[in-house]
């Protein structure tokens, strides 16, 4: 029996001394955390709507509270601050008043696609908490954007002391995903093989529902909810549980061509973003 009993005690030994270093990071953490706004967009290059709010919110802070930095969170080890500018206005025409400091990330894979063959979706999310926990243990700001929709990684910012704030273009999981299921239909959540199987379609309905429980769970943690729809608006608010910091934001869209027949049109969005987002840091 003594071994047995060594080896339990070396186990909960390290499981003890793992949570104080944990702790230990945290406390730290907390305890530098600076005045900023940092944005966990780890694809800045993915050139897509998502990346147009990032730059459109990045801006709209920097008119609005130019007191705080803004940084963002990057796994896209060529994105400096000059080129990232550059970028910004290159790409899709939006003008920052200066570079944002970036603070690159090393273990982004563990949110990509390929790495999980199978569970893609919880996957994800859990890989999520790993790199969001890399980028606030190497900066910890009072707010914690997060403009890719990783609700997962919510609690974790708020354990480490930030306030956050999130625009969320479409939800991790939605109950229609989960309608598609119970009625056996192949769709892209889907597969044929699960669709014609009752046993299947029944754990698969498990797996959703849990899901997307544990999805509402870590998005309530959001302190202020910003959706680019009324569908997704709908969604959230069920699954969230948290309407009344829910705010529908329509994303910000090329106008150069409305802008071209009137001005007012391109500045619509910009400010009806901006205005949400001193809600809370205002």
């Amino acid at each position: 029996m003594a071994p047995y009993g060594i080896l339990i005690w070396a186990v909960i030994t390290a499981v003890l001394a793992s949570i104080l270093i944990l702790a230990s990071h945290v406390h730290n953490a907390r305890r530098n955390r600076t005045t900023s706004v940092a944005f966990f967009h780890p694809n800045t290059n993915d050139g897509g709507g998502g990346e147009r709010v990032l730059w459109c919110a990045v801006k709209a802070i920097q008119e609005e509270s130019p007191d705080l930095d803004c940084i963002v969170y990057t796994g896209d080890h060529d994105a400096f601050p000059d080129s990232l500018l550059a970028r910004a206005v290159d790409r899709f025409g939006v003008e920052l008043l200066h570079p944002p400091k970036v603070v690159h990330l090393y273990r982004r894979k563990w949110i990509e696609e390929s790495t999980y063959p199978r569970f893609t979706m919880i996957g994800q999310s859990f890989g999520s908490v790993y790199l969001s926990w890399e980028a606030l243990c190497k900066f910890t700001p009072l707010y914690y954007f997060d403009t890719s929709g990783y609700a997962f990684t919510y609690p974790l910012a708020r354990i480490f002391g930030c306030r956050v704030i999130c625009y969320t273009h479409y939800p991790t999981i939605s109950l229609d995903m989960i309608s598609r299921v119970r009625e056996g239909s192949s769709m892209y959540n889907n597969n044929a093989s699960i669709a014609q199987s009752n046993w299947l379609s029944q754990c698969k309905i498990v797996y959703y529902t849990f899901f997307s429980w544990m999805y509402g769970l870590v998005g309530s943690c959001a302190d202020l909810a910003m959706v680019n729809s009324s569908w997704t608006q709908s969604h959230i608010e069920k699954l969230w549980g948290i309407p009344d910091r829910i705010k529908r934001v329509y994303p910000p869209c090329d106008t150069s061509g409305l802008q071209a027949c009137n001005p007012f049109f391109s500045q619509i969005i910009s400010m009806d973003l901006c205005n949400t987002c001193t809600l809370l840091i205002g």
